[in-house]
């Protein structure tokens, strides 16, 4: 940052590690202050024997309305899932969240295709 050259990150969102506003606000706000811009919060991604590591996209919707109604706009990433079989990076939030239930949830990538991801 000191070089003048911009700095994003990207945090994966674990249950039990950080999967609570006022932590992830903290980050956030942390991050900023480093004048690192926090880039992306991921949905944390369907690897072999990360499972428990795994929340659900709706207390990712949450921690995201907690932080966007008591911080800066430029501390709040763009909050995502990458989807497996190859459609990318897909916003979640707005109207890219087709439907949602207790086992999964199906999104829509720029393509018009969907998705279904299992919840935790």
């Amino acid at each position: 940052a000191d070089a003048g050259i911009p700095l994003g990150n990207q945090t994966v969102l674990l249950k039990g590690v950080n999967d609570d506003g006022p932590t992830m606000k903290a980050l956030f706000q942390g991050l900023l202050r480093c004048r690192v811009k926090p880039y992306y919060l991921y949905l944390a991604d369907l690897s072999q024997g990360t499972r428990h590591f795994r929340t659900t996209m709706e207390k990712g919707l949450e921690i995201m309305r907690l932080i966007q109604g008591h911080t800066s706009g430029l501390a709040v990433p763009h909050y995502v899932v990458d989807t497996v079989g190859g459609g990318g990076k897909v916003p979640l939030g707005g109207n890219t969240v087709v439907c949602s239930t207790e086992k999964e949830f199906t999104v829509v990538n720029y393509k018009n295709e969907l998705y279904t991801m299992p919840q935790a």
